[in-house]
């Protein structure tokens, strides 16, 4: 792993995820989650670019982060999201939710959804930001460790007022990130 800069001069470059990708996505899968996903799923959610947005954070050529969107009639279902835990405290995180967030606009999605472990505080906090608010919670959804996950919706997405919101959480950002948008079908 490359020395990691300091944030003001971190540079990400967040774009649509590729196959060439899923060597380092999943190796970052393996090191955050108790069932990881395997290639073959990813490999079957990149084939359904009309329904989903996979995306990858790279700084220089090593992936940092990756986050999915599955979209679903107005709602959008936020299906993934990870960071490398060396590359935590850097806002790759947040630049991912953008990423989604922005795609699931372009898409004219209304609402987006996700779940979220009960002990996962940080990415509560961070779901929080970006308008979601907990709408109840799924007993044992995460099977493997017995844990529930809280129910996070934001509304409203497609309004003026959102975007503005999405635009006051690009400018605290330290760095720069530049964003790729999926070619659409």
């Amino acid at each position: 792993m490359a020395a990691k800069p300091d944030p003001e001069a971190l540079v990400v470059h967040v774009v649509p995820m590729r196959r060439r990708h899923l060597r380092s996505v999943l190796g970052i899968e393996a090191e955050v989650y108790p069932r990881p996903w395997s290639m073959s799923l990813f490999m079957s959610e990149l084939g359904l670019r009309a329904v989903r947005a996979y995306f990858v954070a790279r700084v220089g050529r090593e992936v940092v982060g990756y986050a999915g969107l599955m979209l679903t009639g107005e709602d959008g279902h936020i299906t993934t999201i990870a960071v490398d835990p060396a590359w935590h405290r850097r806002q790759v995180g947040t630049r991912l939710l953008l990423a989604l967030a922005h795609e699931a606009r372009a898409r004219e999605t209304l609402n987006l959804t996700l779940e979220v472990r009960i002990s996962n505080r940080g990415a509560q906090e961070l779901y929080r930001r970006f308008g979601f608010e907990s709408v109840g919670v799924r007993k044992n959804y995460y099977a493997e460790t017995n844990e529930d996950a809280m129910i996070m919706w934001a509304n409203a997405i497609n309004t003026p007022e959102y975007a503005a919101h999405l635009a006051a959480l690009d400018r605290t950002i330290q760095g720069c990130t530049t964003f790729e948008s999926p070619r659409r079908w």
